[in-house]
């Protein structure tokens, strides 16, 4: 596909996602998207006629890989400069007509979106309460990692109140805290019903999980799928992975 003209400001890349041609710029002074933003824009199942909501969009990397399989895609984001960054993003990509991105505070939900009026929504979270770890100098980084400006259940609140009855809420987060998550949900009438652990390796410990809820659904039946492995002994990734990053 062909780009309008790129200008980078001061702090700014230009990465090639893999996907479709498709280009993202990143501010090097912000929160830069990793893998935990892929391997969740390729968790759940996407159907032609979803209207989708992602928490906390920071760059838009999860709209740039998802747009195609769904019908629309809203994307909030609470700071003013990954906001901008990331409707610059759906410009370089033609993706405007498809994706709406917005600034603002998704803990008032109430004064974004209506209620019940997505089929799925996604979230990639802040993973840690404050306090815990340290905090990054670059304040950015700070609130994309730690609960600075949105807690768990805020999240989940978010989400319930977006999703129409039966939609499907998909997250990524921490191993340890699946618990209390999985309390936060049910408590918000959704239901675990997919689970899958990401470890580094092979014989490691699980680092990430994926999960997806469904508004409305009895508990229990949760599928637990196979573990996502990301590395070889040797470093290199998995071919699943090379898949999902578009170099196999």
């Amino acid at each position: 596909m062909s780009f309008p003209e790129i200008k980078l400001r001061e702090n700014e890349r230009l990465d090639d996602l893999m996907f479709k041609g498709r280009k993202i710029i990143q501010n090097k002074e912000e929160f830069c998207f990793s893998l935990d933003a892929v391997l969740l824009a390729h968790f759940p199942r996407l159907h032609k006629k979803d209207r989708v909501l992602e928490l906390g969009t920071g760059t838009g990397v999860i709209p740039l890989l998802i747009a195609d399989g769904v019908k629309a895609v809203e994307a909030v984001e609470i700071s003013p400069v990954m906001a901008e960054l990331a409707q610059r993003n759906m410009e370089l990509n033609g993706l405007t007509e498809k994706v709406q991105v917005s600034q603002g505070d998704y803990r008032a939900i109430e004064e974004l979106y209506r209620p019940e009026s997505f089929d799925l929504v996604l979230a990639n979270p802040p993973y840690r309460p404050v306090g815990e770890g340290q905090l990054s100098k670059l304040s950015g980084v700070a609130r994309a990692r730690h609960e600075v400006t949105a807690t768990l259940k805020d999240v989940v609140r978010a989400a319930r109140w977006s999703l129409r009855f039966g939609g499907y809420f998909a997250m990524v987060h921490l191993p340890e805290r699946l618990g209390e998550i999985i309390v936060a949900l049910h408590e918000a009438q959704m239901e675990v019903k997919r689970l899958r652990m990401v470890q580094p390796k092979e014989g490691r410990a699980p680092n990430m999980m994926l999960l997806e809820a469904v508004v409305g659904a009895a508990p229990g039946g949760m599928k637990v799928l196979p573990p996502l492995i990301v590395h070889e002994a040797d470093g290199s990734y998995t071919e699943e992975i090379k898949k999902i990053y578009g170099l196999a």
